[in-house]
């Protein structure tokens, strides 16, 4: 289980893979479209949480978010869930829903930096 997941949150993974939104579908799609030369796993189990997509070897959670996320408990439970990954060096990128439906080739670019930027490691002064 990955950093201490659940068997019960790998059930969740499953449900959730099952009823993604049209703007995780989408985004899914050209992911894998594109091959951006790393794995990425969908509705993925980390710790206590499911997150919407995952790459493991270069430590990155891609969270797809709704108006669901513009309520101040939502905005407060997104930062938990973030400091959480920071905890264990995992970067979270958000985007919003009309982000990927209506920008994905922008969305597409921020992924690629961060990924061409993971490889190169940390720079030197």
């Amino acid at each position: 289980m990955f950093l201490g997941a659940g068997q019960h949150l790998f059930e969740m993974a499953r449900i959730l893979r099952r009823q993604e939104t049209e703007a995780e579908k989408y985004l899914w799609s050209r992911i894998c479209a594109i091959k951006l030369g790393v794995k990425f796993r969908r509705q993925h189990p980390i710790y206590d949480y499911v997150v919407d997509f995952y790459c493991h070897s270069h430590r990155l959670v891609i969270e797809v978010d709704g108006s669901l996320h513009n309520s101040k408990e939502a905005s407060f439970d997104d930062g938990v869930r973030s400091k959480a990954f920071k905890e264990f060096n995992i970067t979270v990128m958000r985007f919003t829903n009309n982000d990927v439906l209506f920008a994905i080739e922008e969305v597409l670019r921020e992924i690629t930096c961060y990924l061409d930027e993971y490889q190169k490691g940390p720079s030197s002064p």
